[in-house]
C-alpha cells in the first residue's frame, strides 16, 4: 500500500512538472496579412481599363474580361511584375499576386493596340487579423 501510494505520489509530480514545461515559451502569434483585393481589368480594342485603380499593397486578384478582337496578354509591370496567360476574344481569366507598393503600368500585351492603363498601389493594407472571412 505505501508503495502504490508512493507510485502514485510521485507520477502526480512528473506530471505536473510536465504540464509546467508546456507554458514555458511565450511568443506572439503573427498577424494575418490584408484580405486580397479584387480588381478588374477590361481588354477592348481602344484601351485597358482597370477598376478600382488606386490600391494598397498587399495580394490582388485581378479578373480580365478580353473585349477585343484580338487575343490578349494582360501585364502589370512595376515594382513587381505579374502577366495573364493570352486571352481570347470574348473570354475571361484571372491572376493573382502580391503587389508592392508603386506606380504599375497595365497593358494588353505587345500584339494589342489598346491603350495601356495605369494601377496605383499605395502602402501595405491593414491586417485581416479581427475581420470576419467570408466565403
Amino acid at each position: 500500500m505505501r508503495v502504490r501510494r508512493s507510485l502514485v505520489v510521485t507520477a502526480a509530480a512528473l506530471c505536473a512538472l510536465g504540464f509546467a514545461a508546456c507554458g514555458e515559451d511565450d511568443f506572439q502569434n503573427e498577424n494575418r496579412p490584408p484580405s486580397p483585393v479584387a480588381v478588374g481589368a477590361l481588354i477592348n480594342d481602344e484601351q485597358v481599363v482597370v477598376s478600382p485603380s488606386d490600391i494598397g499593397a498587399g495580394i490582388v486578384s485581378v479578373t480580365i474580361s478580353n473585349q477585343s478582337g484580338d487575343p490578349a496578354t494582360l501585364t502589370l509591370a512595376g515594382p513587381t511584375e505579374i502577366a495573364s496567360d493570352q486571352i481570347q476574344p470574348g473570354n475571361t481569366s484571372e491572376i493573382k499576386g502580391q503587389l508592392k507598393q508603386g506606380d504599375y503600368v497595365v497593358s494588353a500585351g505587345d500584339q494589342s493596340t489598346a491603350r495601356d492603363d495605369r494601377l496605383t498601389v499605395g502602402p501595405e493594407r491593414p491586417s485581416s487579423q479581427n475581420d470576419l472571412l467570408l466565403p
